[in-house]
């Protein structure tokens, strides 16, 4: 591909990021899409063939690039198991916080179809031989951790940051709270969620 075609395909993508960020999938459109990215809608339609298209290549950049970055934090040699709750709790909140539907896009596309959907992540395998899973299962053995398989760990580590992102509607609408102050809620939880991990891992 030329580069300017590449070109034009980044700025179509960052445009659509954007746009989906502020209006979500449903509100969007392709017109919406075209306008932020200076370019006429049937440029758009010739390099994405359709809003779908484009929602669904978006949203598996951004998870590739969340499990990138989670995956260096697992294997780093010299952080802790702790450090590493840290660092992958505010990774994963940074990512979803910039891309809100994620959360939403993996529910449906894990529901329709899980193993094609596990294809394309293409991670099978790589979390469950990392640094961590190594410390974990050491520490275990020596005593240290509860006796419990460490995908209980990983389950309670993503439904503490996923789920207010994903009843955030509802609960702003019941409490009417700001957009502003749901951010500052999960600045917190950065902070708190690896507090809460270890205190279930004093649990004998």
């Amino acid at each position: 591909m030329k580069e300017k075609e590449l070109d034009t395909e980044q700025k179509i993508k960052e445009a659509a990021r954007k746009i989906f960020q502020e209006k979500g999938f449903a509100a969007t459109k392709t017109r919406d899409i075209a306008e932020e990215a200076g370019i006429n809608l049937a440029l758009l339609n010739y390099y994405f063939r359709s809003k779908q298209k484009l929602y669904d290549i978006i949203m598996l950049e951004a998870i590739h690039s969340f499990f990138g970055t989670v995956l260096i934090v697992m294997n780093d040699d010299k952080t802790t198991i702790h450090e590493k709750l840290e660092m992958f709790v505010e990774k994963y909140i940074d990512i979803i916080s910039k891309n809100t539907d994620i959360p939403f896009f993996i529910m449906n596309e894990a529901r329709l179809n899980p193993a094609a959907f596990s294809k394309k992540l293409d991670i099978k395998g790589k979390m469950s031989k990392t640094k961590f899973i190594q410390q974990f299962q050491k520490e275990r053995k020596a005593g240290n951790l509860p006796t419990i398989d460490p995908i209980h760990l990983l389950f309670n580590l993503a439904s503490l940051v996923v789920f207010p992102f994903i009843v955030n509607p509802l609960m702003q609408a019941t409490l009417s709270y700001t957009k502003t102050e749901f951010d500052q809620i999960m600045l917190e939880r950065k902070k708190l969620i690896p507090i809460w991990i270890d205190a279930i891992l004093k649990i004998k």
